[in-house]
């Protein structure tokens, strides 16, 4: 049934637009899937060599999209979340690693950065009301609209659609802001290759919770899917990290495919010979002409010649490849030497700013994923029942993306001290997770308490000054205080 035929914003209504746009994404999800696990088309040849030629073909195959979609996620490690200006928030944290998003946030990025977008569903969790369950959510099977106008900001509902392993039926979860209609249909038609184009005949899924028609009400007066978009553009939503060099990929492949039948036909050169006489003096046929390394061909017969064609040069080829790898470099800011696998006399300097545009796009892209998952940690923290008023303030915390000599960032800190600066932001910008920060201030927490403990720290921190060998010392920014006397 079309969608201009349903009652607008009937849950009929909905079903039938989100899985009709589900289906359209399914093609992009399943390309770009494709290209970063290295399954990419053949490269192109005369329908009547494609058969001879199929192994080269298959051989030609240089994955370098997964190359540049590793070097994005590998840089974005979610490592907490903080209220405002208050330290990490603790609570919302343990609520993130009951569900191991510590790790699954991972995959969340991931599939983000290959298709442009991926989600994160939430719900109450029966057996503990304070620990809300998170899950990652594949892009095939997950949709959003929004209220239009809200610039992607005030969802609207969303559809889940899986094949179910147990029963082999497809199911599909509609959410909508009071409540959830389950469904199901008999054929699966989204992971196993059936055409899922096909009118789907809906029917209730009666469980525990639902009533007859499937309903479930949840009063959350909120859509509990999150969606996560990879560069997001006004109109158009996520873009993958690779939808602009697929086709520079493209280019790579044929060009290692014509290398590969250059070598089996044309580096080997071709000999040939002239004037070999068919038979001999006897009336006998001669025999083949039999060459290797190690023989020699010799003839009594002045009018035969012996030569060898020009072998064809393999270095064109190597240097077209290498142009389309810059190529690569250049349009998605990964270092070259990420994917030529080659460096040399390259300094410290050097490689900082070679690798400057991946930090500046990985910044970047942390500020748009950030937004999503302190979306998550919204809806998590809602239905913990936790205070909520201060929310709109929910910072995530990110790990440095810069890879650091720990000689350069010691030196860095220790000059950022004498400025005055807390030591507790020092301890930030050093790497330690705000979980080792806390558990670093509870142990000075401790040594301040014990004097003894105190004036041992205090000697080993603080610089000696001037003057006789009972003279005091003191100590830059951080310091441990003097022990009461």
């Amino acid at each position: 049934m079309l969608v201009a035929d349903l009652v607008p914003l009937s849950p009929q209504w909905w079903l039938s637009r989100l899985y009709n746009e589900l289906r359209v994404r399914r093609e992009a999800v399943d390309f770009f899937t494709a290209y970063y696990a290295g399954d990419h088309p053949l490269p192109w040849l005369a329908p009547q060599a494609r058969d001879e030629f199929r192994r080269v073909l298959r051989m030609s195959r240089s994955n370098y999209m997964g190359l540049v979609v590793d070097a994005l996620v590998e840089r974005l490690m979610v490592e907490g979340f903080r209220l405002g200006s208050s330290a990490a928030d603790k609570e919302t944290w343990r609520i993130w690693q009951a569900n191991n998003m510590d790790s699954d946030s991972d995959q969340v990025i991931l599939e983000a950065a290959k298709v442009g977008w991926s989600f994160v569903s939430v719900a109450p969790n029966p057996r503990d009301a304070k620990t809300p369950l998170i899950y990652p959510e594949h892009p095939a099977q997950c949709i959003v609209d929004y209220v239009p106008g809200s610039n992607r900001r005030e969802r609207a509902a969303a559809l889940k659609v899986w094949d179910d392993d147990w029963t082999g039926m497809l199911h599909a979860t509609l959410y909508l802001p009071d409540g959830m209609w389950k469904l199901q249909a008999d054929q699966p038609a989204t992971f196993d290759g059936v055409d899922y184009r096909a009118e789907i005949d809906w029917q209730p899924r009666v469980e525990r919770g639902t009533d007859d028609e499937g309903y479930a009400r949840t009063n959350m007066g909120m859509i509990p899917i999150v969606e996560l978009m990879n560069n997001p553009q006004l109109g158009e939503g996520g873009q993958s990290e690779i939808a602009d060099v697929t086709d520079i990929q493209d280019r790579v492949n044929k060009t290692l495919a014509d290398r590969l039948m250059t070598q089996d036909f044309g580096a080997f050169p071709q000999r040939w010979a002239t004037g070999w006489p068919d038979e001999d003096e006897n009336g006998n046929p001669t025999p083949e002409i039999d060459t290797a390394y190690d023989r020699m061909v010799t003839t009594n017969v002045a009018e035969t010649q012996f030569g060898q064609f020009t072998s064809a040069p393999l270095d064109p080829y190597s240097t077209a490849k290498r142009e389309d790898v810059k190529d690569i470099a250049s349009r998605t800011r990964t270092p070259a030497q990420y994917l030529l696998g080659e460096m040399s006399n390259v300094n410290g300097e050097t490689l900082k700013a070679s690798e400057s545009g991946l930090i500046s796009k990985v910044r970047q892209r942390q500020r748009t994923f950030g937004e999503g998952f302190e979306e998550v940690a919204r809806v998590a923290r809602r239905l913990a029942g936790l205070d909520t008023t201060r929310d709109g303030s929910l910072e995530t915390v990110w790990k440095n993306p810069e890879f650091r000599t720990e000689g350069e960032l010691t030196d860095s800190l220790v000059k950022l001290q004498t400025l005055g600066i807390p030591l507790e932001v020092l301890w930030e910008k050093y790497g330690f997770t705000p979980q080792q920060i806390d558990r670093m201030k509870q142990l000075n927490d401790a040594a301040g308490s014990d004097p003894v403990l105190t004036n041992a720290l205090r000697a080993l921190q603080a610089p000696q000054t001037g003057g006789d060998a009972g003279g005091a010392t003191s100590g830059g920014p951080g310091a441990l205080p003097p022990a009461a006397a």
